[in-house]
């Protein structure tokens, strides 16, 4: 049980581009869902209190996107 422990880690078979690649759909979603509602529903207050709740959905999609692509990067350098 300990010799598993002490074994290096196996890397990623999930290719960095695929990565990359939901990243930038997590971003460009995360904007889009700003303007399209934006656009529908005149708001582009984004501490009005009715509309915290589409806005949070925007904020976790495109720091989901982001974080993707900076460990994505990261992972380049290495």
């Amino acid at each position: 049980m300990l010799k598993a422990l002490d074994a290096p880690m196996a890397e990623s078979q999930f290719p960095r581009k695929a990565k990359m690649a939901i990243s930038v759909v997590l971003i460009v979603a995360g904007f889009a869902m700003y303007w399209g509602w934006g656009i529908i529903y005149g708001s582009w207050n984004v501490f009005e209190k009715e509309y915290i709740g589409v806005y949070s959905i925007v904020v976790v999609l495109i720091g989901f996107g982001l974080l993707g692509l900076l460990l994505s990067l990261r992972e380049q350098k290495e």
